[in-house]
């Protein structure tokens, strides 16, 4: 079904590191730590500054791969992984895309399920790797049949 796409990517989008969506994330996940949300805190931590939590980047626009349409019904968010080089600076612009890693399906007792890799990539103006999320996204058999799509804009 995807398996075409595999090796795609989309553009790069700009992403800001805001303090305001900083916060509001942490307090949407349960997790105010001072290093979050504290400016005086950051300030004076070994980042000189706030950071994001680990899992901020699934707020960000990776662009749209060419040809990915994914179903509106029927699809899995799966897993996905987080690898960071370093953590993320309120206030950074980060430039970020995804591309295609894998598609592969597997028969089970529902019917045929799709399995569909995602690597997503945060680099900062210079082009150096600041994390790469994997995320695998499951189509079940719903979604293989259905007609409604996302574009590939996703959040995934």
């Amino acid at each position: 079904m995807y398996k075409h796409l595999i090796g795609k990517q989309s553009e790069k989008v700009e992403n800001q590191v805001e303090r305001g969506a900083v916060a509001a994330f942490a307090r949407s996940i349960g997790d105010p730590h001072p290093l979050y949300v504290d400016k005086e805190y950051g300030k004076y931590s070994k980042y000189q500054n706030n950071i994001a939590p680990p899992t901020f980047p699934r707020t960000f626009s990776y662009g749209t791969i060419p040809g990915l349409h994914l179903p509106v019904a029927g699809l899995i968010h799966g897993e996905q992984t987080f690898e960071y080089k370093r953590p993320l600076l309120i206030g950074e612009e980060i430039y970020c895309h995804s591309k295609v890693e894998n598609y592969r399906e597997k028969r089970a007792a529902s019917g045929h399920l799709g399995f569909l890799t995602l690597i997503n990539i945060g680099e900062d103006m210079r082009e150096n790797n600041i994390f790469t999320s994997k995320v695998v996204l499951v189509l079940t058999e719903q979604a293989r049949e259905g007609e409604d799509y996302y574009d590939s804009n996703h959040r995934a």
